[in-house]
This record gives structure tokens, C-alpha cells and sequence, in this order.
């Protein structure tokens, strides 16, 4: 069995369009990639691949799914072996070894570390905006560097409480277990005893995985003392790998693919004065030297990175061999370099968007004519710092995987440098072939396994009844907009309702089980996770070992997006509401519906119990009385299913 950490990396890991691709000539169109199918024979493109979402859909067949499973499908592989080809791909080592109860037990602790995490990032956004202290110090100091209440309320900023362990004994008072606080480094257990909070003091920065969940924290001193470090971030943790991490990423991935291109900053307000100002497709390092996993994040919404520098920076030579690295993963690099005496967030918060969009777009340069330039300064003429100058440019187009690229690159180099391009092509062939040594060439697989499209048909030729539709209809709501609130009439009263809790209660209630077997499972891992206090992310569905769930989930939450508005709505200003929009109506009215279709169905079973001669007669009247009773809970439900038609 292969662990749940390395299942984590593998998801995190893998990029739906390069894992397609090795499959499937795709062809960008806007935000998402499109092909013919290779699951049915088709000539017009209905095959959508979605970088952002991680996931595939065929709307001619309905096929769907993650990476993952794409693999299964397209190779029949189980999962484990299409795990397996995936952390090969992307060279992850897997453990191949029976998990213990031990282990069992740690994957356990990652998800209590979660929660954890996910209840200190409440109590500090709490303690900013609700205690004196917060107020008077972490509300001020935010709005001193220029963040609005919703920057704030947005990034979950926080702060936590001066005084040594205050937070502590109220995460343990609230029943969270010493081991999960010290383990996420929220609590440092002091040598003499009692405990001491890590950021103690400080304005808090909450660090988000790709999917959303809190996992870290960064924090700000408040505290004059030169002595006391300004920025203190958590340790690395069985939840937490720095090295894996993008500040801002969750919040920036849908804008990175948008625009194509991802802006590279240093520290976490760059990131979010940048988002305030209106650029939204950036992120930051946090002060790390740039790690092999960041750039692969990167990568799997973009191929094109801009890089800002401070106008003063004195760390642009040391963060150059990072940028090398990005040449490698084969991303294309801009540098723009500010004005002096400006950083991203003092230059952000006196431009607004179109500014700084115009900014970047008249000085970005191509890194290696950037990195020419600044190392031609650097040498004055000398011949040995020139020769070495020369020896570190060649080392970085060596390092760019597209033969059309480096080519470029050498061109322009050897106008620049004043050497002979033939020189320079011949080194870089053989530092090319140095970086090549000793790597496995990565096996292309093109053949297209044709495989009997019969189940998904006949789910397909299936779906047209009312009970399939009403609870793909529930399942979908429960998908998209499980943890939003919709605004209900309840006679002339309005009361905010809550999308999950209105699906999951009312059909718990009437002990209602789902007929679709998938629909039921997705049901019941989304009670399971409310029940424990657990988020709940829409990529724990797509991701999900079962394939079915996986399958249903992307189809739930992509059935609808093959049917766009009509243009000519747009161009007569017909206004067409959102499928949000519309949730306060139909919503109820689909759970009303589908207890009316669950009623008529067991209605229906007891009809067909009388009709059975050798019935005994006090089980008759028995179920006549449920008869009875059904009939007069359809009849409300009728009252009510009519008064939200009207």
C-alpha cells in the first residue's frame, strides 16, 4: 500500500495538461486545453482539459477525472500502478511497504494537525479584529502598511496575543491536544516546564496549500529588540514543506492561468498589496531561495514567470542560480527591475492595477539578456571576469530544454558578449549533454487503448429519470456551493440557510438514502467530514482513490459548463441569472422535489404490499396508515413545491 504522504505528493505533483499531453495533442483555448477524445471516436474537439481545476472531462462521452485516473483509463491500470507511473514521471519515491497501524495512526495526525491549523488561523483572525490588543496593535500596523479590512478579512490575517501561552491554554481548554500544537509549531513546551506560544506577539500571515487549508503561519514582530528575528515562520511539519509551498498560490492560481504568466515576488506584503492593487496572479517565495517543488507548482498552471526585484535589491546575483533552476523545468523567465529605493509593496500601493500591469509590461526583460547585462557591469572590461561571465551565461541556456530557445538565447548572447556564436553553441551542446547524464529519457506513449464505452453509456441513457436528474441536481449544489449561504423566505420572513447543511439535514432526517450508489458515497464522506470538524475541499472528491467518485465528482461539477450563455443574450442585454444566483429558489425546490419523487416511490412499494392476498390483515391496515400518513406529508410538500414555483 503506498502512504497517504506520498499519495499527497503524487496529486500535488502531477500536471493534468503535461500527464495528458504525453497522451494527447492538446491545443490551448482560453483558460483550458482541448483534444479529440482518445475514449471515443469523435472529429469535432470535446475533450477539456482544466489546469486550474486539475482535472479532464469529455462532454461527447462524459468521461472525466483527474490525473490520476486519466491513467487508469487510458492505460488500464489500477490505481496503485497508475500512482506508481506517475511518481516515476515525476521522480517521487514511493514505499512500497504494508502500512502499519503505526502508519495508519500518522496520516491520522496529519489530518488532527490540519484541523488544528485550521482552528489557530480563526483564533487569530478573531483576536485581530476583536480584542483591544489586536486592534490597537495588529489592525494598526496592517493599516499603516496600507491593507484594507478586506485584504485582511481575504488572506485571514491575524495576530496573536502577547503574554507568553494565552493562546495555548485556549487552544487547550477548547480540547486540542498538546502532541497536534507542538507538532504544527504553534506551542514550544518550555524546558522547565509550561509552554510558551511561537508567535507570540506577532501579526499573523496564514500560509495556504494549493487547495486552500491552512498548513502554516507566518508572523511579524511587533517588538523594537533587534535581538528578536522580525519574520518567524513555522516549522517544517508532517503537514508543512516549505520547500513546496507558494504564499499566495491558492489565491493566485485561477488569475495565473488567466493571464498566462505567473509574477514572482520575495516576501508575503508584496503579494498582498499586489492582489489589493488589482494583480492578482502573484505569488512569493517568503525570503526561501526558490526549491524545485515551487517552480513544478508554478508549472502546472504556467510556463511563463515574470520575476520583480527590489530597484536597491542586494540578493539579485545570490537569487540568479535560482532563476537558472527555472530555465530548467523549462519556464519561460522575465525580470523586471523597480525603480530605486522601491519593492513590490511600497510600488504597488502607489500604482493602481493598470499602472503596474503597464510598468511591467514596458521593463520586463528576458533573464538571460537581464543577467548578461548585469554580470557585463560587474567584469568592466576585465577578461578573466568576462571569461567567467561568459562560462555562468553558458551554464544557463544549457540548462533550457527546447533546442528553438537556446538557440535564441545564443544569438542574442553572442551579439552581446562579442564572442563567437559557434563557440558558445558548441560549449552549450556539451553542457547540455552533461545535464542529460545519467537520467532515464522519459518514455512517450502515444497508443490510444480504445475501451468499451458500454457503463458509461448506459449511465448516460440512464440519467433522464426524474429520481438520476434530482439527485445529480442535489449532489451538484452540495459540490459547488456546499459552504455557501443563500438568503430563504420562510413566509415573509428571510433566513440565511447554509447549501450543505440544508441538503444533509433534511434527507438525514427523513432517513432518505440516495439510489445512486456513487452519489451516496459522496453523500456520505461530505456528512462524515462536517461531522468531524474537518474542511471540506472540492479536491478531496476529485482526487478521491475511488474512481467513481472521482468520475461523478468532475461531472458534477463540469456538466454544466458545455452549455454556455448565448451571445445574443449578451448583445440585446438580456440579463441571465447565475445557477448561484438562482440557489434560493432551487435549491429548496430540488430537495422538496426529490422527497416528493422518494414519497411516491414508497407510496408506490406499499400499494404493491396490499395487493398481496396472503397479507395478514393487521399488517394491511398498517400499511394503510402509511399510506395515509405519506399522503398527507405529499400534499404539504405539494403546498410548499407550488408556493416556490409561483
Amino acid at each position: 500500500m503506498i502512504d497517504r504522504q506520498t499519495i499527497d505528493r503524487i496529486f500535488a505533483a502531477a500536471n493534468i495538461v503535461e500527464v495528458v499531453s504525453d497522451f494527447v495533442t492538446l491545443q490551448k483555448k482560453g483558460i483550458n486545453y482541448k483534444a479529440c477524445c482518445p475514449f471515443h471516436n469523435e472529429k469535432t474537439p470535446s475533450f477539456v482539459v482544466s489546469p486550474a481545476k486539475g482535472l479532464f472531462k469529455c462532454f461527447g462521452c462524459g468521461k472525466g477525472g483527474n490525473a490520476v485516473t486519466f491513467v487508469m483509463d487510458h492505460e488500464n491500470m489500477t490505481y496503485p500502478e497508475a500512482l506508481r507511473y506517475l511518481a516515476k514521471k515525476y521522480g517521487i519515491e514511493v514505499n512500497e511497504e504494508e502500512q502499519t497501524p503505526e502508519e495508519l495512526h500518522r496520516n491520522d495526525d496529519r489530518e488532527s494537525m490540519m484541523v488544528v491549523t485550521s482552528y489557530a488561523a480563526d483564533y487569530f483572525a478573531q483576536t485581530l479584529q476583536q480584542s483591544d490588543e489586536g486592534r490597537s496593535v495588529g489592525v494598526s500596523y496592517f493599516r499603516e502598511r496600507g491593507f484594507s479590512d478586506a485584504t485582511m478579512a481575504r488572506f485571514g490575517l491575524g495576530y496573536c496575543p502577547s503574554g507568553g501561552d494565552v493562546f495555548t491554554r485556549k487552544a487547550l481548554a477548547d480540547g486540542y491536544k498538546e502532541s497536534f500544537l507542538e507538532r504544527t509549531g504553534l506551542t514550544i513546551q518550555r524546558e522547565k516546564g509550561g509552554y510558551y506560544d511561537r508567535f507570540c506577539g506577532r501579526v499573523i500571515f496564514p500560509i495556504h496549500s494549493i487547495s486552500g487549508r491552512v498548513i502554516a503561519f507566518g508572523g511579524r514582530t511587533m517588538r523594537t529588540d533587534k535581538k528578536v528575528a522580525k519574520y518567524l515562520n513555522s516549522p517544517e511539519s508532517e503537514i508543512y514543506h516549505k520547500s513546496d509551498v507558494l504564499y499566495g498560490i491558492y489565491f493566485a492560481k485561477r488569475a495565473i492561468t488567466q493571464q498566462d504568466c505567473c509574477i514572482l515576488v520575495e516576501g508575503y506584503t508584496d503579494v498582498l498589496s499586489m492582489h489589493q492593487s488589482g494583480v492578482e496572479n502573484v505569488v512569493a517565495s517568503s525570503g526561501t531561495s526558490l526549491t524545485e517543488g515551487q517552480i513544478r507548482m508554478i508549472r502546472r498552471f504556467t510556463r511563463n514567470v515574470t520575476v520583480i526585484y527590489d530597484g536597491d535589491s542586494a540578493g539579485i546575483k545570490a537569487s540568479l542560480r535560482g532563476i537558472d533552476m527555472i530555465l530548467k523545468e523549462g519556464l519561460n523567465v522575465r525580470v523586471v527591475l523597480l525603480p530605486e529605493g522601491e519593492d513590490p509593496d511600497s510600488f504597488a500601493r502607489s500604482h493602481n492595477a493598470t499602472e503596474l500591469q503597464q510598468f511591467i509590461l514596458e521593463h520586463e526583460e528576458d533573464f538571460i539578456s537581464f543577467k548578461t547585462r548585469l554580470l557585463l557591469e560587474e567584469a568592466q572590461g576585465d577578461p578573466l571576469k568576462k571569461a567567467a561571465l561568459v562560462s555562468d551565461i553558458v551554464q544557463g541556456i544549457s540548462m533550457i530544454p527546447e533546442p528553438i530557445t537556446r538557440s535564441v538565447y545564443t544569438h542574442e548572447c553572442a551579439l552581446h558578449l562579442e564572442v563567437d556564436e559557434q563557440v558558445l553553441l558548441r560549449e552549450i551542446a556539451l553542457r547540455s549533454v552533461e545535464h542529460q547524464a545519467g537520467t532515464e529519457a522519459r518514455e512517450v506513449l502515444r497508443r490510444q487503448t480504445p475501451l468499451s464505452s458500454t457503463t458509461e453509456r448506459a449511465r448516460i441513457e440512464g440519467a433522464g429519470s426524474s429520481m438520476e436528474e434530482l439527485e445529480w441536481e442535489l449532489m451538484k449544489y452540495l459540490l459547488k456551493y456546499g459552504e455557501r449561504t443563500f438568503e430563504y423566505m420562510e413566509g415573509k420572513t428571510p433566513v440565511e440557510l447554509n447549501v450543505a447543511d440544508t441538503i444533509l439535514e433534511d434527507l438525514s432526517q427523513n432517513g432518505i438514502t440516495l439510489r445512486n450508489p456513487t452519489y451516496q458515497k459522496i453523500y456520505q464522506e461530505y456528512w462524515r467530514m462536517r461531522q468531524a470538524g474537518e474542511p471540506v475541499e472540492v479536491n478531496h472528491f476529485i482526487n478521491a482513490p475511488d474512481p467513481e467518485v472521482c468520475n461523478a465528482t468532475v461531472d458534477l461539477l463540469t456538466r454544466d459548463d458545455n452549455y454556455p450563455v448565448s451571445r445574443l443574450w449578451q448583445k440585446f442585454d438580456i440579463v441571465v441569472e447565475s445557477e448561484q444566483d438562482r440557489l434560493s429558489v432551487a435549491l429548496p425546490r430540488a430537495v422538496i422535489l426529490y422527497k416528493s419523487k422518494v414519497i411516491d416511490q414508497i407510496i408506490g412499494d406499499l400499494r404493491q404490499q396490499l395487493c398481496d392476498p396472503a397479507l395478514p390483515e393487521e399488517q394491511q391496515v398498517e400499511v394503510m396508515h402509511q399510506i395515509t400518513v405519506l399522503n398527507e406529508e405529499r400534499n404539504v410538500i405539494a403546498k410548499r413545491l407550488s408556493r416556490l414555483i409561483v
